[in-house]
């Protein structure tokens, strides 16, 4: 019977932390970008929801 490589294993876990590591510092950059759009887009959206709401009570 033959013997594991835990070297081999070892060294593949490490290799996906180190992938998984660098997708998540991307996705962070990245999500930095889209996070000040989201912001622009809410500060849009509840403007034409005032107007709208006064229209029907008045």
């Amino acid at each position: 019977m033959a013997k594991p490589n835990y070297s081999y294993e070892k060294r593949q876990r490490e290799l996906e932390k180190k992938k998984k590591k660098e997708e998540k510092a991307l996705k962070k950059t990245s999500g930095d970008k889209s996070g000040s759009r989201d912001g622009v887009d809410a500060a849009e959206q509840p403007a034409p929801a005032s107007p709208e709401g006064g229209a029907p009570a008045a």
